[in-house]
């Protein structure tokens, strides 16, 4: 084809999110270039993305270029890309945990890390933030073992339990773990004054009480989608707290460079609710709380990787709103928390004030490898 040119690519589930994986080798040097020809890999910007690789759903519209590592305590560089579906725009601002999750089997089966045994560690510099973080990945004759008994709620079936630790992402924004030094700050909004938690750890994230905007916290992204109000509200919260968070200047830079960090959830004690996926009850004491986080101005159809690490973070914080939110936080370190379709589990420790581990299981596996189509124009 005189007039394309193909592009090495891999297309890998990782958690509940898909991405295309890319080396920067293949790509143009220069950022504005090499950024037209991703948004022509994915077909961006339309809705439906017909004309590329993108899925039309923000899980499935995620980059993730992979080469081995410049820092001297990492295997290799990972930058995460969220690419917008109806704008020309791709935010390199923030990282996401689900497709961390496929880097660690990505970098052993391309012969960019060596397997060692039945269980290979993999360091991976998260070049967004500069943070570092760990996959433990299974593996078997020298590549990644794909089939196993780790089942993800929001993913079908089962495979092999790949364990994600994000407790060297502190601060992956504002360098600290509470950028206002607060646990609990309060925004002023058109609908009055909203106390929320600003916590950095993987992606800086917002969390307010669900009652505080009229939810219950067992709400299914149909409700909240639907609802213009709320999603007005929450985005002008998401965008004030870009500001404390050092991101933009102000609320309209936050919202337009921005539109996918901080992430914001609304959160609930424990009560029993529906899968939206399944239709099957999740009974209250399968969960420890409720919460439902945004992402890209729409509710998240299960739960971020990394809004899962920073989550369990905040529930170890005193006085943030996710601990009070669990009276029962202080007897536990494994915390269940409950999203639209199921639950996912997150493991968080401190000690003597440090974040000493924050980690989570996922599953992932590689669906396609190829190239995709560009034209030279």
């Amino acid at each position: 084809m005189r007039d394309s040119r193909r592009i090495p690519c891999t297309l890998m589930r990782g958690g509940t999110s898909k991405a295309v994986f890319l080396k920067p080798n293949h790509l143009p040097q220069d950022i504005a270039e090499r950024d037209k020809m991703i948004l022509e890999i994915f077909g961006s910007p339309d809705v439906r993305q017909i004309d590329g690789l993108g899925g039309a759903d923000p899980l499935t519209s995620k980059l993730a270029i992979i080469a081995r590592s410049t820092h001297p305590d990492a295997d290799v560089d990972y930058t995460f890309g969220q690419v917008s579906i109806n704008q020309p725009y791709i935010d390199y601002s923030g990282n996401c945990g689900n497709i961390s999750s496929a880097v660690g089997p990505y970098a052993i089966d391309e012969g960019l890390v060596t397997a060692t045994g039945a269980m290979t560690r993999v360091r991976i510099h998260n070049v967004n933030t500069g943070k570092l973080l760990i996959a433990d990945v299974p593996t078997e004759d020298g590549m990644a073992k794909v089939c196993g008994d780790c089942s993800i709620d929001g993913v079908p079936g089962t495979g092999a339990k790949i364990m994600m630790d994000f407790s060297g992402t502190v601060g992956a924004v504002s360098g600290k773990l509470l950028p206002t030094g607060n646990p609990i700050d309060t925004i002023e909004t058109s609908a009055g004054p909203i106390q929320a938690s600003l916590v950095d750890v993987s992606n800086p994230c917002v969390f307010i009480r669900a009652k505080d905007v009229g939810m219950t916290g067992r709400e299914t992204p149909q409700e909240v989608n639907a609802n213009a109000a709320l999603l007005k509200l929450l985005e002008e919260i998401r965008a004030k707290a870009g500001v404390l968070f050092g991101m933009a200047k102000d609320p309209a830079e936050a919202s337009q460079k921005n539109p996918a960090f901080p992430m914001i959830a609304f959160v609930a004690p424990r009560a029993s609710y529906t899968d939206f996926t399944s239709g099957k009850t999740i009974e209250q004491d399968q969960v420890d709380f409720l919460s439902r986080m945004m992402f890209m101005q729409v509710l998240h159809k299960t739960y971020p990787g990394t809004g899962t690490a920073c989550t369990g973070a905040a529930a170890k914080i005193p006085g943030t709103i996710v601990h009070e939110a669990i009276p029962h936080i202080d007897s536990i370190d494994l915390i269940r928390i409950g999203h639209p379709a199921g639950v996912i589990d997150v493991e968080a420790k401190f000690a003597d004030g440090q974040l000493t581990r924050v980690a989570f299981s996922r599953t992932a596996r590689r669906l396609m490898e190829g190239y995709a189509f560009v034209r030279n124009s």
